[in-house]
């Protein structure tokens, strides 16, 4: 049995929610962290661009002084309609795009131990091992250059599969968590030493530690059905934990790290703030099938697509009525490298998730989001909670 190591993917901002000021500083993270892996690890590297390692690379940026923070000039890509862009640049995006790259490491690892789709082919397996073992090594010596030690995310990754297979009914649900928020933990912590803000590394690290398990608890969550209907191992079912107390934990995560930024010392909050005590909250009530993704978005709106993953910024789109197919990684790979080579990523109106195979809406044809919206204009003048940073209508209609 592969381990269950959860790969990041919550935090997907709606650009109601961001406003044009975030949602331009948003995206320079994404293309910076992007840039960043083609950089230091080559071209298809690029894939392991996710939306929560992006977050590593946008906490040291809040903790930097204006002043110090990098941006550069990046030239057309096909990503952004062959658009250049001021993105991000330094040492929180080589951060971000390493722990993405042993992430994303430990996902192929899991996928080859699983036998999933072409993977249960010996030739094909050893392949893609190899492109593990490339990736684990490639992002141990990136991150290594900025002081960070990969050995603490590869080593919670090999402690999954012995925790999972020992957990059984009335096992704690955050026994299994553990890894995932140990790993987290680490990543978060030293983006205050890159920032040169080492007295922030212990509120950080409690907020990674619950954005960890933050991202275990959905990830167990939206897969319940489908890891049921395909006798895979789920956390929730194997330890028979009631979906009522997985609300609860991951409420509690949530007043966790809002509690734990409140007593970090950032420079710039507003972009942070905004992801992490804002939007988390959306990711959560997506998970539970607790209303529509965004705020101010109808239930039966459909929303944008991301440029660089399968899952779109607001939430899922509208299921078609056809059972999705899921492809296997590396020919999920190839369906994504042909979208985005096509620009249909960006400007199709509808296209196939490469690797989900659900419906996605291309990240432009919805760009003006605003006149889908009913809320006219929510007029807050702040949110009240002291660091969003909002000076005026938060959906920026």
């Amino acid at each position: 049995m592969g381990g269950h190591f959860t790969m990041f993917g919550m935090v997907r901002p709606c650009a109601h929610s961001l406003g044009e000021k975030l949602k331009s500083r948003w995206m320079s993270h994404m293309c910076g962290l992007c840039l960043a892996l083609r950089g230091d690890h080559g071209q298809f590297a690029r894939i392991a661009t996710n939306y929560d390692g992006i977050v590593i690379s946008v906490l040291t940026e809040a903790q930097t002084p204006r002043e110090r923070q990098g941006r550069r000039l990046a030239g057309p890509c096909a990503l952004r309609g062959m658009r250049t862009a001021r993105v991000s640049n330094g040492e929180g995006a080589r951060l971000a795009g390493a722990v993405s790259l042993a992430l994303a490491a430990v996902k192929v690892r899991d996928h080859v131990a699983d036998g999933d789709g072409m993977l249960a082919r010996r030739p094909v397996a050893v392949a893609a091992g190899r492109v593990a073992s490339g990736w684990a090594e490639a992002a141990h010596r990136s991150a290594a250059g900025l002081g960070f030690d990969t050995g603490v995310l590869l080593a919670a990754a090999a402690r999954q599969p012995g925790i999972e297979a020992l957990a059984g009914p009335g096992t704690p649900l955050l026994t299994v968590t553990e890894p995932t928020e140990t790993a987290t933990a680490a990543a978060f912590a030293h983006t205050a030493l890159l920032a040169d803000r080492p007295h922030n590394a212990a509120p950080l690290a409690e907020a990674g530690r619950l954005f960890g398990r933050l991202a275990h608890l959905l990830d167990a969550v939206e897969d319940q059905a489908e890891d049921a209907a395909r006798g895979a191992w789920n956390p929730l079912t194997a330890t028979a934990t009631p979906r009522a107390e997985a609300r609860r934990l991951a409420d509690d995560a949530l007043r966790g790290i809002r509690l734990a930024l409140a007593d970090t010392d950032f420079t710039d909050p507003a972009l942070a703030h905004r992801l992490l005590v804002h939007e988390l909250p959306r990711s959560v009530d997506r998970a539970f099938g607790a209303g529509p993704a965004c705020a101010h978005q109808r239930p039966d709106t459909p929303v944008p697509g991301n440029p660089y993953t399968q899952d779109p910024p607001g939430g899922d789109a509208p299921e078609s009525p056809r059972t999705p197919s899921g492809r296997g990684f590396w020919a999920g790979c190839g369906v994504f490298l042909a979208l985005g080579c096509t620009c249909r990523l960006c400007c199709a109106e509808e296209y196939e998730g490469p690797w989900s195979g659900k419906v996605r809406h291309g990240c432009c044809h919805y760009a003006d989001c605003c006149d889908l919206c009913d809320c006219d204009c929510c007029g807050c003048d702040g949110c009240g909670c002291d660091g969003c940073g909002c000076d005026g209508c938060c959906c920026d209609c």
